[in-house]
């Protein structure tokens, strides 16, 4: 079983945000940038999981620059057999996709895996576009997943209860938390990882269909107001007036 996994590069989870040239730019200065979790912790140790029991290869695939080697080389050292990287600054979420896909139809895959969303964007709009770029089935937000043969059986959490589907590979499958456990990179890992293949193809010249035109940083938040357990009246008062939610 072959499978394709979309990494991305996003800044650390506790990195201070700011923004440059009139909000519409992020600035990644003194920023520490990592793989997004989603796509380290769930979707490639999935893929991982799949050719420990079926056998096939994992190729990792990234779009972005130079800079991002050092993330893609993380996912040679937790286990991926090889890796690409189309050498072009992404501006949104389709040309990223169209890169991927462009790249998918040169190969063999029989699943194609990525993290339910970036923890930077949020936008968890990679997947979709991927699966319709390629004429194939994808499935959202999978907490679980088994494989027989070329059928998958896949748990996804919706409103009130789990869904639990089957489709015939290929497909492309976002992971969310529940679908694989985390792995720590081992010294012996890191060590292969610097003899294992990073190819860099040339970007197909999709042109995105999205530019920023500004960031904002969300207001800060108020301090906590305690109320004496006593006095309800004003703690109705609050929450109808300031918090509005009454």
């Amino acid at each position: 079983m072959n499978s394709l996994v979309c990494i991305s590069k996003t800044p650390e989870t506790t990195a201070k945000i700011s923004f440059n040239d009139n909000n519409s730019q992020f600035d990644t200065e003194g920023v520490q940038f990592i793989m997004n979790p989603y796509d380290e912790w769930y979707a490639l140790v999935r893929a991982l999981e799949a050719k420990e029991q079926h056998g096939g290869e994992v190729t990792v695939i990234n779009v972005g620059p130079a800079s991002n080697d050092v993330v893609i080389r993380k996912a040679l050292a937790i286990g991926a057999d090889k890796a690409v990287r189309v050498d072009t600054e992404a501006n949104d979420a389709f040309q990223v996709a169209s890169e991927i896909a462009n790249y998918a139809k040169t190969g063999n895959f029989d699943l194609i895996y990525l993290g339910k969303e970036t923890i930077d964007y949020n936008g968890a709009e990679l997947g979709a576009m991927i699966a319709e770029l390629l004429d194939i089935a994808y499935i959202s937000f999978a907490s679980k997943m088994e494989v027989d043969g070329n059928v998958a059986k896949i748990e996804r959490d919706i409103e009130g209860g789990i869904e639990v589907v089957e489709v015939q590979t290929p497909f492309v499958i976002s992971a969310a938390k529940g679908l694989a456990e985390q792995r720590i990179p081992n010294m012996r890992g890191i060590m292969m990882a610097k003899r294992k293949p990073l190819e860099v193809v040339p970007s197909s010249s999709v042109q995105a269909k999205v530019s920023v035109k500004e960031y904002k940083l969300p207001e800060m938040k108020s301090g906590v107001k305690l109320v004496d357990p006593d006095n309800m009246d004003e703690l109705v008062r609050l929450l109808s007036e300031e918090a509005k939610v009454i």
